[in-house]
């Protein structure tokens, strides 16, 4: 399998929970070796997390630094069932990059159906492009109707690496990992790595996602993390 060259799903101190600076996180993807660092922090409803003045000052941030393009976005909270998202229309439109989670702490788990509804209707709004961490077993998912619904509004299914480490909070991760994967492959949906960094050590620290991977065979031309070109033009759909 080609080397992973981007990591789009990564947190800085602005998340209150998490302890490196953009700036150390971009050292550490280039010493990962990285083309490409997105930091999305989480959005305002999450705990801890940032206002929404900090999404509006993205400009005066480096889109290049260390050798590694910069993306700044945000880990959009999805906070109830209709799938809405915790920060307005204006900003979303000013992000470079979009994902959208459930978050125990913003929305509590519903039934089976109600969870994929909201997911789907996530995926509805134009500016989500990733759906980040839908292994979580705490919400059960119909993942045959979500992987359908991500090809057909042309959304990424995330493979969340830190949801494979030891200790991880998630329910099932690896499991539901593999028959999302499974669905993806059946359904030719493409899919992104990420490392949901919190540090900067494990920026484009892909082991355990990498290994569950090789493990199912699933096909690298559905993996979007080998070229930076390749995700720009994703992005620009």
């Amino acid at each position: 399998m080609r080397k992973f060259v981007l990591d789009t799903h990564t947190h800085t101190v602005a998340s209150g929970h998490a302890y490196g600076t953009v700036t150390e996180m971009a050292k550490a993807a280039s010493e990962a070796g990285l083309e490409l660092l997105a930091v999305t922090d989480h959005a305002p409803k999450l705990p801890g997390g940032p206002h929404e003045m900090y999404f509006r000052n993205f400009k005066v941030i480096d889109k290049e630094m260390f050798g590694v393009k910069i993306l700044m976005g945000a880990e959009l909270n999805i906070i109830d069932y209709q799938g809405t998202v915790d920060l307005e229309e204006g900003l979303l439109k000013k992000m470079d990059i979009c994902i959208a989670s459930l978050h125990t702490v913003c929305l509590s788990p519903g039934t089976r159906s109600e969870n994929t509804e909201t997911i789907l209707k996530a995926m509805e709004n134009p500016y989500v492009r990733i759906i980040g961490h839908p292994d979580d077993g705490r919400f059960a998912i119909d993942y045959e109707a979500m992987v359908r619904g991500a090809k057909e509004q042309g959304v990424l299914i995330e493979i969340n690496n830190s949801s494979l480490v030891s200790g991880a909070c998630r329910l099932n991760s690896a499991s539901n990992l593999r028959e999302i994967l499974r669905i993806c492959e059946k359904c030719g949906q493409e899919v992104i790595v990420n490392t949901d960094s919190h540090f900067p050590s494990s920026v484009g620290q892909f082991r355990e996602a990498r290994a569950l991977l090789e493990e199912t065979g699933f096909p690298e031309e559905l993996i979007v993390n080998t070229e930076t070109e390749r995700f720009l033009k994703y992005l620009k759909r």
